[in-house]
Protein backbone atom coordinates (compact mmCIF):
# COMPACT_ATOMS: atom_id res chain seq x y z
CA UNK A 1 0.00 0.00 0.00
CA UNK A 2 1.02 3.45 -0.93
CA UNK A 3 1.36 5.99 1.80
CA UNK A 4 -1.40 8.25 1.07
CA UNK A 5 -3.64 5.22 1.56
CA UNK A 6 -2.21 5.00 5.42
CA UNK A 7 -2.75 7.74 5.70
CA UNK A 8 -6.32 7.99 4.79
CA UNK A 9 -6.59 4.89 7.07
CA UNK A 10 -5.76 6.93 9.84
CA UNK A 11 -8.04 10.01 9.35
CA UNK A 12 -10.96 7.52 8.38
CA UNK A 13 -9.80 4.92 11.89
CA UNK A 14 -9.64 8.22 14.11
CA UNK A 15 -13.00 9.08 12.60
CA UNK A 16 -14.76 5.84 12.99
CA UNK A 17 -14.08 4.37 16.11
CA UNK A 18 -13.94 8.00 17.57
CA UNK A 19 -17.62 8.13 16.41
CA UNK A 20 -18.27 4.00 17.65
CA UNK A 21 -17.40 4.75 21.05
CA UNK A 22 -19.44 8.26 20.89
CA UNK A 23 -22.78 6.67 19.51
CA UNK A 24 -22.26 3.96 22.09
CA UNK A 25 -21.68 6.61 25.20
CA UNK A 26 -24.20 8.98 23.89
CA UNK A 27 -27.24 5.87 23.11
CA UNK A 28 -26.30 4.33 26.46
CA UNK A 29 -26.53 8.04 28.76
CA UNK A 30 -29.57 8.21 26.44
CA UNK A 31 -31.58 5.70 27.68
CA UNK A 32 -31.47 6.42 31.12
CA UNK A 33 -31.89 10.00 30.73
CA UNK A 34 -35.19 9.19 28.56
CA UNK A 35 -36.48 7.20 32.00
CA UNK A 36 -35.41 10.34 34.11
CA UNK A 37 -37.81 12.53 31.54
CA UNK A 38 -40.60 10.12 31.43
CA UNK A 39 -40.34 10.33 35.44
CA UNK A 40 -39.86 14.44 35.69
CA UNK A 41 -39.87 16.06 32.65
CA UNK A 42 -38.19 18.89 34.32
CA UNK A 43 -34.59 17.11 34.62
CA UNK A 44 -34.20 16.90 30.80
CA UNK A 45 -31.40 19.85 30.58
CA UNK A 46 -29.91 18.99 33.41
CA UNK A 47 -29.66 14.79 31.83
CA UNK A 48 -29.37 16.06 28.09
CA UNK A 49 -26.14 17.48 29.14
CA UNK A 50 -24.88 14.73 31.00
CA UNK A 51 -25.88 12.41 27.83
CA UNK A 52 -24.39 14.80 25.14
CA UNK A 53 -20.58 14.60 27.27
CA UNK A 54 -19.47 11.10 25.63
CA UNK A 55 -20.27 13.00 21.93
CA UNK A 56 -17.59 14.86 22.18
CA UNK A 57 -14.82 12.02 21.43
CA UNK A 58 -16.59 11.74 17.83
CA UNK A 59 -16.11 15.36 17.27
CA UNK A 60 -12.13 14.94 18.09
CA UNK A 61 -11.60 12.05 15.78
CA UNK A 62 -13.07 14.45 13.33
CA UNK A 63 -10.93 17.37 14.17
CA UNK A 64 -7.96 14.98 13.76
CA UNK A 65 -8.54 13.38 10.56
CA UNK A 66 -9.36 17.05 9.28
CA UNK A 67 -5.72 17.79 10.21
CA UNK A 68 -4.66 14.53 8.93
CA UNK A 69 -6.17 15.24 5.38
CA UNK A 70 -5.04 18.58 5.10
CA UNK A 71 -1.88 17.77 5.88
CA UNK A 72 -1.43 15.54 2.50
CA UNK A 73 -3.47 18.12 0.59
CA UNK A 74 -6.62 15.68 -0.19
CA UNK A 75 -8.79 19.26 1.40
CA UNK A 76 -6.18 21.44 -0.21
CA UNK A 77 -7.08 20.54 -3.86
CA UNK A 78 -3.88 18.36 -4.62
CA UNK A 79 -2.61 15.03 -3.33
CA UNK A 80 0.53 14.89 -2.44
CA UNK A 81 3.07 12.49 -3.23
CA UNK A 82 3.94 11.00 0.19
CA UNK A 83 6.29 8.35 0.87
CA UNK A 84 5.23 4.98 2.68
CA UNK A 85 6.50 5.94 5.60
CA UNK A 86 5.30 9.19 5.95
CA UNK A 87 1.34 7.75 5.36
CA UNK A 88 2.48 5.42 8.06
CA UNK A 89 3.68 7.69 10.82
CA UNK A 90 -0.01 9.85 9.99
CA UNK A 91 -1.65 6.73 10.26
CA UNK A 92 -0.01 6.07 13.93
CA UNK A 93 -0.43 9.86 14.91
CA UNK A 94 -4.58 8.99 14.18
CA UNK A 95 -4.09 6.28 16.85
CA UNK A 96 -4.35 7.87 19.83
CA UNK A 97 -7.69 9.73 19.30
CA UNK A 98 -9.07 6.13 17.68
CA UNK A 99 -8.50 4.14 20.14
CA UNK A 100 -8.90 6.91 23.08
CA UNK A 101 -11.73 8.36 21.78
CA UNK A 102 -13.79 4.90 21.39
CA UNK A 103 -12.81 3.88 24.81
CA UNK A 104 -13.04 6.95 26.72
CA UNK A 105 -16.86 7.58 25.37
CA UNK A 106 -18.14 4.67 26.57
CA UNK A 107 -16.87 5.09 29.61
CA UNK A 108 -18.07 8.57 29.53
CA UNK A 109 -21.09 7.22 28.38
CA UNK A 110 -21.13 4.90 31.62
CA UNK A 111 -20.64 7.59 34.40
CA UNK A 112 -23.06 9.69 33.07
CA UNK A 113 -25.32 7.50 33.22
CA UNK A 114 -24.46 6.62 36.55
CA UNK A 115 -24.64 10.96 37.11
CA UNK A 116 -28.17 11.08 35.59
CA UNK A 117 -29.35 8.23 38.43
CA UNK A 118 -27.98 11.20 40.74
CA UNK A 119 -29.63 14.23 39.33
CA UNK A 120 -33.06 11.36 38.93
CA UNK A 121 -32.81 11.36 42.72
CA UNK A 122 -31.02 14.72 44.11
CA UNK A 123 -31.22 17.31 41.16
CA UNK A 124 -29.48 19.88 43.07
CA UNK A 125 -26.34 17.82 43.45
CA UNK A 126 -26.31 18.38 39.51
CA UNK A 127 -22.94 20.32 39.61
CA UNK A 128 -21.38 17.54 41.49
CA UNK A 129 -22.53 14.97 38.64
CA UNK A 130 -21.24 16.88 36.21
CA UNK A 131 -17.96 16.00 37.31
CA UNK A 132 -17.81 12.53 37.17
CA UNK A 133 -18.03 12.38 33.89
CA UNK A 134 -16.01 14.78 33.06
CA UNK A 135 -13.12 13.52 34.74
CA UNK A 136 -13.30 10.39 32.08
CA UNK A 137 -12.97 13.64 29.54
CA UNK A 138 -9.47 14.00 30.42
CA UNK A 139 -7.77 11.34 28.88
CA UNK A 140 -9.41 11.77 25.70
CA UNK A 141 -8.35 15.47 25.79
CA UNK A 142 -5.17 14.20 26.35
CA UNK A 143 -5.22 11.78 23.23
CA UNK A 144 -6.58 14.77 20.76
CA UNK A 145 -3.79 16.75 22.26
CA UNK A 146 -1.07 13.87 21.01
CA UNK A 147 -2.76 12.99 17.89
CA UNK A 148 -3.05 16.81 17.15
CA UNK A 149 0.87 17.30 18.36
CA UNK A 150 1.60 14.18 15.90
CA UNK A 151 0.15 14.92 12.88
CA UNK A 152 0.91 18.75 13.02
CA UNK A 153 4.86 17.56 13.47
CA UNK A 154 4.84 15.19 10.18
CA UNK A 155 6.70 16.49 7.58
CA UNK A 156 5.06 16.16 4.44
Amino acid sequence: MSGIVWALLGAAISVALAGIGSAIGVGTAGRAAAGVVTEDPDKFAKVLLLQLLPGTQGIYGLLVAFLALSKVGILGGGVADISLETGLMIFVACLPIAIAGLLSAIHQGKTSVASIGIVAKKPEQFGKAMLFPAMVETYAILALLISILAVSGIQV
